[in-house]
């Protein structure tokens, strides 16, 4: 098991800190810690804060991803998804929302935004050489291996 350290941000004592919301639950959902309603137009995106910071060992990233939910029902999902917070990280952890859908969505205060996950990652040496071993697929790119 591995510990992660949250820290509440000022103001945002009333919100729950990440949980997970069944006990086979892959992700944490996180909150939104807007002072105000926030309305995303159509097409239109949106940095949500969640009120708090965290602090993670390095063998850790935190992936944030779309709640299912708002993207069937509303077509409000995650841009760079997902999104990366590296373990030296130390500030407020936020949620990079857009709205693919057809009408305005409102997002309130507590309301669950997204869920983070968290990987373990390996330590990698990058080793630059000559020439690269041979594989039956080669060079085969995008389509290679069919339709």
């Amino acid at each position: 098991m591995y510990p992660v350290l949250f820290k509440r941000l000022p103001g945002n004592e009333d919100l729950p800190l990440p949980r997970k919301m069944s006990e086979w639950a892959a992700g944490f959902d996180l909150h939104a810690a807007v002072s105000g309603p926030v309305t995303l137009a159509p097409g239109e995106r949106g940095l949500i804060p969640t009120g708090f910071a965290m602090a993670m060992p390095p063998e850790l990233e935190a992936q944030i991803r779309p709640r299912s939910g708002l993207a069937f029902k509303h077509g409000v999902t995650c841009l760079n998804s997902p999104g990366t917070i590296d373990a030296d990280y130390r500030g407020e952890v936020k949620v990079l929302l857009i709205n693919l859908g057809q009408q305005p969505f409102t997002i309130e205060r507590g309301e669950r935004v997204a869920q983070m996950l968290f990987q373990t990652v390996p330590r990698v040496e990058i080793r630059e050489v000559g020439e690269l071993p041979d594989t039956v697929r080669g060079a085969g790119g995008f389509g290679h291996t069919g339709v």
